[in-house]
């Protein structure tokens, strides 16, 4: 609230505290379900992946690593939900000579904002990563920065206009509706009921391969590599060529709660990179294919 420009205050209006002890989250039907669907789809996933390899010896090797897999990370995720963007698009961005602020009248202007929102949200999922490698609990950490994740994704859309900051606080206010799915999310209400929930199974959850197939599924996909990463695996990339079966098995988990084949999509890839097969590929293209 604070970040979207509201002034906070705190006080406590009860200064007489009841006696009867009670849960500290009313369940509502949404969180419960939630659950239910976590406890069902758990055991798939535990029997597909590989056994996680354990924490990084080398914390700052493994950022690294992850930094220099930005480009190909931000080129692939990007594609695959739809922006025209290039790795020199990303490059500049990244570098800070292309600012969408600066470009209204680029014709691009849609991508450039998506690259630069991608970057800033990229930065604080690695220092989320940071906190993790170092012992914190994924789910706790998770919990306590996605709002930050979230703003700095938007920020740009912020600063040239397209959104207001107070668009920022908070969970959606609205409906959403995902295009050529059968899926529909849920309804705001019942977000702001299932996402406390989520978290919970997040933090409670031992197993690195359920956070990270459950927590994509359930959440968002700027979750999903830093759950893989907090088990030790290679940081991973989807490949945009890999578009159509990663919705499809999107898709059988979401309507038809069949997680077999998202885990077998997601383990797959997993696999491939324990077994030391390089992220995939980028276009060549050059900065002056840019100019």
């Amino acid at each position: 609230m604070a970040a979207a420009g509201y002034a906070v205050r705190e006080n406590d209006p009860f200064t007489d505290k009841p006696s009867l002890v009670i849960g500290a989250r009313e369940t509502s039907p949404y969180a419960n379900s939630l659950r239910l669907l976590w406890q069902k789809m758990r055991e798939p996933v535990i029997e597909r992946f590989p056994k996680a390899p354990g924490p990084p010896r080398n914390i700052e090797a493994y950022l690294k690593r992850v930094t220099d897999a930005y480009v190909t990370d931000a080129y692939h995720s990007l594609s695959i939900e739809g922006y025209r963007v290039t790795p020199a698009l990303i490059e500049r961005v990244r570098r800070g000579s292309r600012n969408p602020e600066a470009d209204e009248g680029d014709r691009e202007q849609r991508n450039t904002i998506a690259a630069r929102g991608y970057w800033q949200a990229f930065q604080a999922v690695q220092k989320s990563l940071g906190k993790i490698l170092k012992g914190e609990n994924p789910g706790e950490v998770a919990d306590a920065d996605h709002g930050t994740w979230y703003r700095e994704l938007f920020a740009p859309s912020v600063a040239v206009g397209l959104l207001k900051p107070a668009d920022l606080a908070g969970y959606r206010n609205g409906q959403v509706y995902v295009r050529e799915s059968m899926h529909v999310p849920l309804n705001r209400d019942a977000a702001r009921d299932a996402m406390p929930a989520f978290f919970d199974l997040l933090r409670e959850e031992p197993r690195p391969a359920v956070r990270l197939m459950l927590g994509h599924f359930i959440f968002v996909y700027i979750l999903i590599w830093m759950a893989t990463a907090a088990s030790g695996a290679s940081w991973t990339v989807i490949p945009v060529t890999n578009r159509n079966a990663y919705v499809n098995a999107l898709e059988k988990a979401s309507v038809g709660e069949d997680i077999v084949h998202f885990a077998d999509f997601l383990a797959g890839l997993v696999k491939k990179r324990l077994a030391g097969e390089p992220l995939p590929a980028v276009p060549k293209a050059s900065l002056a294919d840019e100019r």
